[in-house]
């Protein structure tokens, strides 16, 4: 009962079988005479099985805290009464305490309160007065810049007139416990409502609105043939943004009957697939979609997506591991496979490898659903018709994620395992290897990298197939949606370009590339440290080029207002890891300043062995270089001067500034690093600003295990920051600005809920009297929006500094777009930035303008970046340490930028 009525019909029917077991049969109505305060009781109950047995006791009310007298009736409390309280929760509330609610009562005095049919009935016409009340949009627009035409990668949904989502509760009598016989005799009866319809056993869902509030059908048993009365009920008509689920299970449905195969949240079209025979590579097109409410209404964000598959498969790893060496091929493999994600061709399906079973095999046996035995060879012959040649291949394990954890009181179920033949498994994504391959990337970008007006025609072909096609646009049509014919346009902002500070009061403006790399190796730095006392650590067939680099750097550092000095030569006899361990710490004493190591190959563990050492051990400013990078004569002064100032900042220098109109202003940043191989422990990174022109910046990590709240080590990080800002300004910052990196949609409202109050309770610890004005804006970078300037009858990318606040922005939250770099390759991807807490309560431009310029301040590279400065310092601080160092570092180097 309690099953297919919900919790309303469930304490109902509690209610009535209570009343009628008391004596005397006939409920005492209350009365408006005084009533004596009740004397202290229990606590509320709390969960509905606390309820029911506080209905079931004969409770007239619920316990709870000490009532008050209650005054005589006065002329005000005599008027008519207020309307009855609103939704299902409200009416049991007021039956639970012994108050009649405002329903219609049976004419009999002496017959029980009211019936469960009479309730139910009241409910549903309290239901229709209940329309969700409809907040409105989030508008935070700014007012500044530029303005152009753009438009963005979404199209606008509508509804048919007379056309909507109306929700019905459906009622059997006599009643019917099993779903799919609801189901069977819902559907005899359909002609009453049409066959189009949503269906879970007790609410129905229909396009249309039902001429009748309650509509009572006839029905026949699909067992037995009996009379059956099913009762619809209409409860409320939803609005669009309430129903975005079930429009994007609507287009999953569009994009099977278009063929398009599903890999995660994607669809790809196979038959569009394109290939690239010289490196056995496969590309299919597709298309990333979600349907959501924004603030110019409901939408459908759609981008174009590629899928690369290799033409090989596991086996053929397998086999390319066996050719390498026999000796540990299985450590080859398990380093090829592990966390690969490969396609199964017979259903079309992703999987990620988990695990390699090598004492398995296709021979090999697993209960099948007639309770028997079956082999992987037989199952795979008789399912699908493939014969599996090689029987003695080891097998794949794939662990099958659990959309929902257990519940509460129940035992944690142990993870699915499903088993998979290497050799029905392409491999899909690229190596590490492929990455670096210049050519192959190169070709693959041919396919994969569209330009704005390639990007809309993709787009418009989508919304043509959809058209076109007769039963996919019988989906929309079906619930009464429409489709415009081509994406949204609207006006952005481009706002003024920045001018960048460097030594000795020289200025420039920002070009249209946002690009100043070649001022930054001619000007001199904003702030110099001298190179007076440093190493060079190599092999010894590196001496000529580590020579060659110490004398360059001695030239270039000059021109840059920097002064350096010859280093001491480390030579080495072997490039063994620990003939460089030995050597260095040997050597790092005082009044030593940096130590520079040429490694003659790329090696993550001897990188990782200089890295401890020189950021934990024994901490001191280090330079890590490949010797293949320094090797051309003709490039080396060009990279010398970009690890030149690399070094500097290192050493604590600052490379250039812009103006930031803020004094007493703090910035932080945040980013989380989580490495796969450590079973699910994650690294949080975070820097914050020690004074005005922000070019100083504390650092710290902290390292959070499964389960833990991540907003106890962020309120460790923010204590740190705020007394090292104290120091060395001898006050606190009045203004913290928090921009926040690694937070999805799903995460928002907790940031906002929980740790934005926890992260404001570090104040009084700090002291008892500080009170800033803190704002936390998220930034995401992984995001599905692109951003197109219009020029006449055609797209392009947007210039830097473009920004969007309206329109394809969220409803419900204060949330712009901005792009920041330029790009003439490809489609420009813009960064989300969401205000979740604004105490600064600084204009809409003025958030704008902060986070654009801080894109220009990240010292790694001259030109803007993607995300503000602090997050991408607070990235490469995580990386380093949760790839590399692995533990803390040393807080000697906390005031520095030694992750660069």
């Amino acid at each position: 009962m309690a099953g297919r009525g919900g919790r309303g019909l469930a304490l109902l029917e509690a209610l009535r079988k209570q009343k009628e077991e008391q004596p005397g049969g006939t409920p005492q109505e209350p009365t408006a005479a005084p009533t004596p305060a009740l004397p202290a009781v229990a606590p509320l109950p709390k969960g509905r099985a606390a309820l029911f047995q506080a209905l079931a006791g004969g409770a007239r009310s619920l316990p709870g805290p000490p009532a008050p007298a209650a005054e005589p009736a006065s002329p005000a409390s005599a008027s008519p009464a207020a309307p009855a309280p609103g939704g299902r929760g409200s009416l049991l509330a007021s039956l639970a305490r012994g108050v009649r609610p405002q329903v219609e009562t049976p004419s009999s005095p002496g017959s029980v309160t009211s019936s469960v049919e009479e309730v139910t009935s009241s409910t549903a016409k309290l239901a229709v007065s209940e329309e969700r009340e409809e907040k409105p949009p989030v508008i935070r627009k700014g007012e500044t810049g530029k303005v152009i035409k753009a438009s963005a990668n979404f199209v606008r949904l509508g509804c048919e007139p007379g056309k909507g989502f109306f929700e019905y509760e459906v009622r059997f009598n006599p009643e019917c416990d099993s779903k799919q016989i609801c189901f069977r005799i819902l559907n005899s009866v359909s002609d009453a409502f049409g066959r189009v319809k949503n269906f879970d056993g007790v609410v129905l869902y229909l396009p249309i609105k039902l001429p009748e509030q309650t509509t009572l059908i006839k029905a026949k048993h699909p067992v037995d043939g009996s009379d059956v009365t099913v009762k619809i009920m209409y409860k409320k008509t939803r609005r669009m943004g309430e129903c975005t689920h079930f429009y994007n299970v609507l287009l999953s449905k569009i994009f099977r009957v278009l063929n398009f195969t599903r890999m995660g949240r994607q669809h790809y079209n196979p038959s569009a697939s394109s290939t690239i025979p010289q490196h056995k590579l496969e590309i299919w097109p597709g298309y990333v979609t979600a349907i959501e409410e924004y603030e110019g209404g409901i939408m459908l964000n759609i981008n174009a997506s590629h899928r690369v598959l290799r033409q090989m498969t596991c086996y053929d790893v397998i086999k390319e591991a066996l050719g390498r060496s026999r000796d540990n091929w299985q450590s080859v493999v398990t380093k090829d496979l592990i966390g690969a994600c490969v396609l199964t061709r017979y259903n079309d399906k992703l999987y990620r490898v988990d695990d390699i079973g090598f004492d398995m095999s296709p021979q090999d046996t697993f209960p099948d659903r007639g309770g028997g035995e079956t082999s992987f060879v037989d199952y795979y012959k008789k399912q699908y018709d493939i014969t599996i040649r090689d029987l003695k291949q080891p097998l794949l394990i794939s662990k099958e994620k659990k959309k929902t954890g257990p519940k509460r009181g129940e035992e944690a179920q142990p993870d699915k395992l499903i088993c998979l033949i290497p050799e029905l498994c392409n491999m899909t994504g690229l190596t590490d290897s492929m990455r670096t391959n210049f050519t192959l990337m190169k070709d693959i970008a041919t396919y994969t990298r569209i330009t704005p007006n390639q990007r809309q025609m993709a787009l418009k072909k989508f919304i043509r197939s959809v058209k076109e096609n007769p039963d996919a646009g019988k989906v929309l049509s079906d619930w009464g949606l429409t489709i415009e014919d081509s994406t949204v346009s609207f006006d952005a902002r481009v706002v003024q370009s920045e001018k960048i500070v460097f030594g000795n009061n020289k200025e420039i403006t920002v070009g249209p590339k946002a690009d100043w790399s070649r001022d930054a190796t001619n000007s001199a730095v904003l702030t110099a440290v001298d190179l007076m006392a440093w190493a060079i650590v190599y092999v010894q067939k590196d001496s000529n080029i580590a020579r060659d680099f110490a004398d360059t750097l001695v030239r270039v550092g000059k021109q840059m207002g920097i002064e350096v000095v010859k280093p001491t030569f480390l030579p080495l006899p072997s490039e063994n890891t620990n003939a460089y361990v030995k050597v260095l710490r040997e050597n790092i004493k005082p009044p030593l300043q940096l130590v520079v190591t040429i490694c003659p190959s790329s090696r993550d563990d001897r990188y990782a062995a200089i890295k401890k050492i020189t950021c934990a051990d024994m901490p001191i400013a280090s330079q890590v270089i490949n010797s293949k990078t320094i090797s051309r004569p003709d490039k080396l002064r060009s990279i010398v001067q970009k690890i030149a100032l690399q070094i500097n900042c290192k050493l604590g220098g600052a490379l250039w500034a812009v103006k930031i109109p803020f004094d007493d202003f703090m910035v932080c940043g945040m980013d989380v690093y989580h490495d796969p191989t450590r079973k699910g422990a994650s690294v949080t990174g975070f820097v914050a600003s020690l004074n005005q022109p922000l070019t100083r910046w504390f650092s710290k990590v902290t390292f959070q295990t499964p389960g833990q709240e991540l907003v106890d080590g962020l309120k460790l990080c923010l204590i740190s920051a705020l007394k090292k800002y104290h120091d060395v300004n001898g006050k606190f910052p009045d203004r913290i600005m928090m921009f926040r990196d690694g937070v999805g949609d799903g995460q928002l409202k907790y940031a906002s809920e929980w740790e934005i109050p926890q992260l404001m309770s570090c104040f009084s610890i700090v002291s008892p009297t500080y009170s800033p004005k803190l704002t936390v804006v998220i930034v995401q970078k992984r995001i599905n929006c692109r951003i197109f300037q219009q020029l006449g009858g055609n797209y392009d990318n947007p210039p830097p500094g473009t920004v969007v606040d309206h329109t394809v922005t969220r409803r419900n939250y204060y949330d712009f777009f901005l792009v920041s770099q330029f790009s003439n390759q490809g489609t420009v991807t813009p960064t989300h930035y969401i205000v979740i807490h604004d105490g600064c309560q600084m204009k809409v431009d003025h958030v704008q303008r902060i986070a654009y310029k801080l894109t220009h301040m990240y010292y790694n590279w001259p030109g803007t970046v993607r995300v503000p400065a602090p997050c991408q310092y607070a990235h490469k601080l995580a990386e380093l340490v949760g790839k590399s160092i692995q533990k803390d570092y040393s807080d000697k180097l906390s005031d520095r930028l030694f992750f660069l």
